[in-house]
């Protein structure tokens, strides 16, 4: 079950931080006691997978913290292979995209504690469901990456009961 860190700093950053680590934490913990099997399954109406849930959010991060730093992300998708975004692939488990995962969320602590405000922005990409020439600010991104956390691990929560029983809030 998730906990709340009692390491939270007090401040903004800090304080966005721990809440972005509480969602990543409910997705991982989803994830606990399963085989790759069990973790690959579809128990449910729905497409998700918890190995895809877990993957499609480690992406994600990725993607958010490649744009915020205005970088290439060495991990974009085309329609070709956007799909590939929610199941593993030839060579890809369970661990490693955990590994994959921890590696993004310490990228984006040190880049979030670097910035020097948090009113900072960047620009979005050209996409239909952003606005022209939009821009977000690094605040914003977090609480969107808190947002898309919780709804996956939501998701996530209904796959695992219906894998095993397995409840997230007891």
């Amino acid at each position: 079950m998730a906990q709340i860190s009692t390491e939270v700093l007090g401040d903004e950053r800090g304080t966005l931080l721990a809440f972005v680590e509480a969602q990543r934490t409910a997705i991982r913990e989803t994830l606990l006691g399963m085989t790759e099997g069990q973790a690959a399954s579809r128990p449910s109406a729905s497409e998700l997978t918890l190995s895809g849930v877990l993957k499609h959010v480690a992406e994600v991060e990725l993607t958010w913290l490649r744009m915020a730093q205005q970088q290439p992300n060495e991990r974009q998708r085309g329609m070709d292979t956007w799909a590939d975004m929610f199941r593993l692939t030839e060579g890809e488990s369970v661990p490693g995209v955990l590994a994959f995962w921890d590696g993004v969320r310490k990228e984006t602590e040190a880049f979030i504690a670097a910035v020097p405000s948090l009113d900072e922005t960047f620009p979005l990409p050209e996409a239909p469901w952003f606005p022209k020439d939009g821009k977000v600010s690094m605040r914003w991104m977090l609480l969107h990456l808190v947002e898309e956390f919780a709804r996956h691990a939501g998701h996530a929560d209904i796959v695992r009961e219906s894998i095993d029983g397995t409840k997230a809030m007891g």
